[in-house]
C-alpha cells in the first residue's frame, strides 16, 4: 500500500494528514501555532515555528500510520494565503515574522492607492482590490521597515513567498523557490489572465521581481523532498492555497458549483470555471487550483475574517464558554438571539465591505439579554456574512446556486447550518469527510504522480453526510438580513475615531 501525505499550515495550527486510495485519511497530527499580537490589528507568525510545527506533524504523522517515509508517493502542500515570509536567500533565515492575512497594519498604504486612482488597474490585473488582506503592501512594509532592506533585495539576496513557497523550500532544503498559480494570485502581484508576474505592479509597490517565486500549476512535479527531513527523497506535487485546496476537495470541478469553508475566517467559491468574472458587488476574481498550465479555472471568491475567531473569542476573551463545541449548546438554550446582533469586525470587515477601519460590534443589549443571547448571535454572525457573499456571488455569476457545499471545524454545528440553509434559501450539504482542504492538496500531488487517475474517479469519492434545506420564510430572512445589515453599518469606520 502506497499513500499520499498533505501538509495543511493554516493560521491557527499545522497539521499533516495521511491520505489512502479511497480519499480515507489514515492518520492526523496537528500542533496549534503562536499567534503574535504586537499591537493592535497587527497579527504575525514565528515562520521558523511554522516550519518546526509542520514538519513535526508530518514526521508524526507517518509514525502513527506505521508506514516507513517509502511508503508516501507524494506531498501536497495546502496553506494559509497571503501570509507573508521575507527570508534572505544565503542562509534561509526570515528577516522579519510572517506577516499573517488578517493584518492590518498597511491599511493606510490601500488607502492612498484608491487615493491614487489605482483600483481599476489593480481590480482588472489581479481580480483583487487595494487591501491589506494582500501580500504586496506586507512585503513593502517588510522592505520599508528595516534599514537597509531595500538595498538586499535589489542585489537579489532576498526571497518572499506565501508560505507553501516557505514550505517548499524549507523541505527541499533551498532548493525549490516555488508557488501555484493559486497561491500567487492572491499576492497583488499576479496577472491572473496572463498567467505571470505583473512587471507595472512590481513598481508600483516597489518590489523586485527577483524576490518572487517560480509559478507552477497547483497539480506539477515541483521537486522532491531532501531525504534528511522525513526519510526519504518525496515528490512533492501539489500545491494549494487552502480555499482553492478545498474547492478541489469539494469535487466543486465545474462551473456554477460552491463551496464555503468555516474555519478561523470564511470562504465562499464559487467555481466559474475558464471565465475570470469581474466582480461588481465587492468579491474578488481568483485562480483556481489548476491541473494544466494551459487551462486555468477561475472563482469567484468572498473573504470573511473572522468566523471561527468568533468561538475562540467566547471562549478564550468572555470566557462564556469551557470548549469551542459548547457553543451549540449554550446557543441552542434560547429560541434566537433576542434581536442581539454580533457583527465580528475584530480585524475590519473583508468582502463585501472591505473596511479595515470596521471594529467588532455588539448590539441590540438589554437587561434581558443573557451570554446564551450572546453566543447565539456569535453563531448567527457567520452564517449572516456568509448569506451577505452568496448573495452577491449570485448576482456577479447571474446564476442562482442550487447547493452550498460545507467544510471547516465549525460546519459540524448543526445550529449554525440549518441557519446558513435558512437565510441563504438553498440546501447546504455536508460530506462525510470534512477534511477537504488537506484532501484536496492530496488529491491535487496523487493526479501528478498518477495515484489517481483523474478527476472523475475523485470526484466519485465525495459523499453527504447530512443535507440542511430551508424552512425559514423569505419574509422573515429579508427582515433578519436587513437588522443584520443595520448592525454592520454601525460597525464602519470605527477605527478612524481612534
Amino acid at each position: 500500500m502506497k499513500y499520499v501525505l498533505s501538509l495543511d499550515q493554516g493560521t491557527t495550527s499545522s497539521r499533516a494528514i495521511i491520505f489512502d486510495q479511497q480519499g480515507i485519511a489514515r492518520s492526523k497530527v496537528q500542533k496549534e501555532l503562536r499567534q503574535i499580537y504586537p499591537q493592535p490589528g497587527w497579527v504575525e507568525h514565528d515562520p521558523e515555528l511554522i516550519w518546526r510545527s509542520q514538519v513535526e506533524c508530518a514526521r508524526r504523522a507517518i509514525t502513527k500510520a506505521r508506514l516507513s517515509p517509502s511508503d508516501i508517493v507524494a506531498i501536497g502542500i495546502t496553506n494559509q494565503r497571503e501570509t507573508t515570509i521575507v527570508w534572505d536567500r544565503r542562509n534561509g533565515q526570515p528577516v522579519h515574522n510572517a506577516i499573517v492575512w488578517q493584518d492590518r497594519r498597511t491599511a493606510d498604504c490601500c488607502e492612498k492607492l484608491k487615493r491614487d486612482g489605482l483600483t481599476d488597474l489593480i481590480q482588472s490585473r489581479t481580480g483583487l482590490v487595494p487591501d491589506p488582506y494582500f501580500s504586496a503592501t506586507k512585503i513593502a512594509w517588510i522592505l520599508d521597515s528595516i534599514p537597509g532592506l531595500r538595498m538586499h533585495a535589489e542585489r537579489g539576496e532576498l526571497a518572499f513567498g506565501t508560505v507553501d513557497t516557505w514550505l517548499a523550500w524549507k523541505l527541499s532544503n533551498g532548493a525549490l523557490h516555488v508557488t501555484d498559480v493559486s497561491n500567487a494570485s492572491r499576492t497583488m502581484l499576479f496577472d491572473i489572465h496572463r498567467g505571470q508576474w505583473d512587471a507595472d505592479l512590481l513598481e508600483i509597490f516597489g518590489i523586485p521581481e527577483s524576490m518572487l517565486p517560480t509559478v507552477r500549476p497547483s497539480a506539477f512535479l515541483y521537486g522532491r523532498s531532501a531525504a534528511k527531513i522525513l526519510g526519504a527523497e518525496i515528490p512533492i506535487a501539489g500545491i494549494a492555497g487552502d480555499q482553492q485546496a478545498a474547492l478541489f476537495g469539494q469535487a466543486c470541478h465545474a462551473p456554477g458549483m460552491a463551496k464555503n469553508t468555516y474555519g478561523t475566517g470564511c470562504f465562499m467559491l464559487l467555481n466559474t470555471g475558464n471565465h475570470a468574472i469581474p466582480s461588481r458587488n465587492g468579491l474578488i476574481t481568483t485562480c483556481a487550483a489548476s491541473i494544466s498550465s494551459s487551462k486555468q479555472q477561475f472563482a469567484l471568491e468572498g473573504s470573511v475574517f473572522n468566523a471561527g475567531a468568533v468561538i475562540q473569542w467566547l471562549r478564550d476573551g468572555l470566557r462564556l464558554i469551557p470548549t469551542t463545541p459548547a457553543v451549540e449548546k449554550l446557543a441552542a438554550s434560547v429560541q434566537d438571539s433576542g434581536d442581539v446582533f454580533l457583527v465580528p469586525a475584530f480585524t475590519g470587515l473583508g468582502a463585501p465591505y472591505w473596511d479595515p477601519l470596521a471594529r467588532g460590534t455588539l448590539i441590540g443589549l438589554t437587561r434581558g439579554t443573557t451570554g446564551a443571547h450572546i453566543a447565539r448571535a456569535a453563531l448567527e454572525s457567520i452564517a449572516y456574512q456568509s448569506t451577505d457573499l452568496l448573495q452577491c456571488m449570485q448576482r456577479d455569476a447571474g446564476i442562482r446556486i442550487k447547493e452550498l457545499r460545507v467544510d471547516g471545524g465549525a460546519s459540524t454545528n448543526t445550529l449554525l447550518m440549518q441557519f446558513q440553509a435558512d437565510l441563504l434559501g438553498v440546501a447546504v450539504s455536508r460530506p462525510y469527510i470534512t477534511e477537504t482542504t488537506a484532501l484536496g492538496a492530496a488529491y491535487l500531488a496523487g493526479l501528478t504522480t498518477g495515484y489517481w487517475k483523474n478527476r472523475a474517479s475523485i470526484a466519485r469519492q465525495w459523499k453527504i453526510e447530512a443535507r440542511f434545506e430551508p424552512r425559514m420564510t423569505r419574509a422573515e430572512v429579508d427582515e433578519r438580513m436587513h437588522r443584520w445589515r443595520a448592525a454592520v453599518e454601525r460597525s464602519r469606520n470605527w477605527a478612524i475615531n481612534q
